[in-house]
């Protein structure tokens, strides 16, 4: 294969990925909520503090500041052994 049909083809399927990751944010934002506290330590989505990139970077379970993907309308009716889960952040 010649370096310019590589190079399409990485094209190609770098532009696929991106268009199925943008499809499954947009699903996530209409079916689902960001709920405070109900993720394990590291299975966060995002959200968790100073000090924190981002999606699996939670230092403790149920970390008030990080957030997880839930159904929506479903969040504030988990209980974790620290409460509730919250649509808001939350310190514990």
């Amino acid at each position: 294969m010649s370096d310019k049909k590589l190079c399409a083809a990485f094209a190609i399927a770098g532009a696929f990925a991106t268009a199925v990751a943008l499809a499954e944010t947009a699903k996530a934002a209409n079916d689902q909520e960001k709920c405070f506290g109900v993720s394990l330590k590291g299975k966060n989505d995002c959200a968790a503090g100073p000090g924190t990139s981002c999606a699996g970077t939670s230092k403790t379970n149920y970390q008030g500041d990080a957030w997880k993907y839930v159904p929506k309308g479903t969040c504030t009716s988990i209980v974790t052994p620290k409460g509730k889960g919250s649509l808001e952040p939350i310190s514990h």
